[in-house]
């Protein structure tokens, strides 16, 4: 597949480190859901490329996760995502949102949603 090396700031990597330790519960609920290759690929949690921290990503896939909580809901917030992810998808990064809710009520939806995609990058 392909497992491109993506640019990262050197500096986020502490921050990162201290992300993983925090996790928020749909954070820590997800991640217990897709680790060990449970879906036939490996991910990794709180990972630095170019200037951002992506909550999940597969260097295999080039798939980045994020799970928005209620701070998500904020317009400000909200622009800053969608900047946030047309740069990182300029880099080739693929990208899948879910709601902090929809993970904690609807976790099995939620891995449904995600294996659909990962089919789809598969096979582009």
């Amino acid at each position: 597949m392909k497992n491109k090396v993506l640019p990262y700031n050197p500096k986020l990597k502490d921050l990162a480190k201290q992300l993983r330790q925090q996790g928020n519960l749909s954070e820590v609920l997800f991640w217990k859901k897709i680790k060990n290759k449970s879906l036939g690929f490996e991910f990794h949690r709180q990972v630095p490329i170019d200037n951002y921290i992506v909550d999940f990503y597969c260097h295999e896939l080039m798939l980045a996760i994020e799970v928005d909580g209620n701070s998500h809901l904020n317009s400000e917030v909200q622009v800053n995502d969608v900047r946030r992810q047309e740069l990182l998808e300029l880099l080739g990064v693929n990208f899948i949102r879910f709601n902090d809710l929809e993970v904690k009520k609807n976790m099995n939806d939620v891995i449904r949603c995600l294996e659909a995609k990962i089919n789809e990058i598969k096979y582009l």
